[in-house]
């Protein structure tokens, strides 16, 4: 199993940002999916999950109506489309397998290996 992260970067506050998680070595539309994050002295959160085809989609409420996940199962590439982005973003963001909480903690062994969002002025 291989998820690359890509897409962060350093932006101000009313920013945009669209990560992008690339899948290999399984099948991702058997997959729900999960976008994950960690602030600095903070420990891991989930931030939004979506079901294996796409219909149905969870947020955690600090990113209610600024964040939409999205998928191509035909290009293994699971999306995060980050609007309106805030100081409190700031953190590493990773993708792993399974539903909100539940999302496979060997997905995401080492924080440091996701893309990193930086909000600030």
């Amino acid at each position: 199993v291989q998820l690359v992260e890509s897409g962060g970067g350093m932006v101000q506050p009313g920013g945009s940002l669209r990560l992008s998680c690339a899948a290999s070595g399984f099948t991702l539309s058997h997959q729900h999916m999960t976008w994950v994050r960690q602030a600095p002295g903070k420990g891991p959160e989930w931030v939004s999950s979506i079901t294996t085809g796409g219909s149905s989609t969870i947020y955690r409420d600090s990113v209610k109506g600024r964040f939409t996940i999205s998928r191509d199962n035909a290009k293994n590439t699971l999306y995060l489309q980050m609007n309106n982005l805030k100081p409190e973003d700031t953190a590493e963001y990773s993708c792993a397998r399974g539903w909100g909480d539940d999302y496979r903690r060997d997905d995401v062994p080492y924080w440091d290996q996701g893309t990193q969002v930086t909000v600030s002025s």
